[in-house]
């Protein structure tokens, strides 16, 4: 099976977090944390600020380590490396995305994860709540 390693962000912004709507693929439709595939000699910190750069427009600090979620798709194995950001200036441009918006605890759960995504909303609850 192929294997993908992937880094996500999770910018936060007081007790809200930032969800983006994929608009491509098979997975249409569905949210994410922003991020995206490690390029070759790329730490994981600086391949998460340059895929929120890419996807964003945002420049963002990255901090602690969330966890990592091993997640098999039908089609290939993710690994997926989570990460608290926060945004450095407030503006976003979604390049990629065809939505985002800011979650709160209360309503972390009110759009549709992709799968990994899903599996690592109770550690991020648990640090909103």
């Amino acid at each position: 099976m192929k294997r993908i390693e992937v880094v996500a962000g999770v910018i936060r912004r007081g007790k809200e977090v930032l969800a983006t709507q994929r608009g491509y693929g098979p997975w249409k439709d569905w949210w994410e944390f922003p991020g995206g595939k490690m390029e070759v000699g790329e730490t994981r910190c600086e391949a998460l600020r340059r895929e929120l750069s890419e996807e964003l427009d945002a420049d963002v600090t990255v901090g602690d380590p969330i966890g990592t979620v091993e997640w098999d798709y039908p089609e290939f194995h993710l690994t997926l490396h989570c990460y608290w950001c926060t945004l450095r200036a407030e503006a976003l441009h979604l390049n990629e995305h065809e939505s985002a918006k800011w979650l709160s605890a209360e309503n972390l759960r009110s759009v549709r994860w992709l799968p990994a995504d899903e599996s690592i909303l109770a550690a991020i609850l648990s640090e909103l709540e």
